[in-house]
């Protein structure tokens, strides 16, 4: 698979299906549409293939084997469930290419969130769950090699709070087939969100056999500009990859986002994300379609 840069990834998925009506109040989050209400989950996939995006992120981020087992769903249903993320997302594309013959063929990245996203509680944006290497290895391991199997293009390892789950993950990754990248919560221009230095985490994965691209997810647009430069510092020849939240605050409690994105500032703030050395742009939560189309009006043509 050859990837052409600079590459325009989608939006937040969770702000697009709420802007359908969906419900997202709930442990599952958008995951559990994909039983639920699939088809909202298509359509949310197809506004950000309309908007330009050249990549797309899988409904699986906080679906996982416990999370679906601790709501009723066997072993077998839960495994199906995860791999419908995938078939969801190919389905978007198959419409889009249909409707736009003369497009070139988007990518699907299988989302992997981190165990926190699991807890439902925020804490993927703190990195302060305690836990053994071996119960991330345990959580991590069949969910990957579900989708490193499934028809997925790339392996997207998102939102990584903590140096010890991001270890963990680079294990496991030495052994997939597909090319990964992993994406961290950063708290300031210079640290992820458990408060290791970024540079630190580019250093880890520098050499990666199978980790194309490091980056930021989910983080305030503010610090993107330094968090691009820190990685740079470490990153060896690995690409970089930037999708920042819309700089809202995040309530634990309602699962929602305060605060608007600025369209206006897309443009110039992906133009000088670019000149830094970001090769794959997109946003997360609170960024929709609108922003995606922004961003890439900054792109060369």
């Amino acid at each position: 698979m050859t990837l052409t840069y600079p590459l325009l990834l989608d939006g937040g998925l969770s702000n697009e299906l709420e802007r359908q009506g969906c419900d997202l109040n709930q442990k599952l989050w958008s995951a559990k549409l994909l039983e639920s209400n699939p088809e909202a989950i298509i359509l949310a996939h197809l506004a950000y293939l309309e908007s330009g995006a050249e990549c797309i992120i899988t409904s699986s981020y906080q679906a996982t084997l416990p999370g679906f087992i601790a709501i009723g769903y066997d072993e077998d249903s839960a495994k199906g469930l995860i791999l419908k993320s995938v078939q969801l997302a190919e389905e978007a594309r198959s419409r889009f290419l249909s409707l736009t013959p003369q497009a070139s063929k988007p990518l699907i990245a299988a989302s992997i969130g981190p165990y926190g996203a699991y807890l439902a509680d925020g804490s993927e944006y703190r990195g302060d769950y305690v836990i053994a290497d071996q119960e991330l290895m345990d959580f991590h391991q069949p969910r990957i090699d579900l989708l490193d199997h499934s028809t997925a293009d790339l392996l997207a390892c998102e939102t990584i709070p903590g140096i010890q789950e991001a270890k963990v993950l680079s294990e496991i990754l030495k052994n997939v087939k597909k090319p990964a990248w992993v994406s961290f919560s950063c708290k300031d221009g210079k640290h992820i969100s458990d408060g290791t230095p970024i540079e630190q985490c580019a250093a880890y994965f520098a050499d990666h056999p199978t980790v194309f691209a490091i980056g930021v997810n989910c983080t305030s647009p503010e610090f993107i500009s330094a968090l691009i430069r820190s990685i740079k510092t470490k990153s060896g020849n690995k690409k970089i990859i930037v999708y920042p939240n819309s700089g809202a605050v995040y309530h634990v409690e309602s699962k929602t986002w305060s605060g608007l994105s600025d369209l206006s500032s897309c443009e110039l703030m992906v133009k000088e994300w670019m000149d830094l050395g970001a090769d794959m742009i997109g946003g997360c939560c609170g960024i929709g379609p609108e922003q995606i189309k922004a961003m890439g009006q900054s792109f060369p043509k």
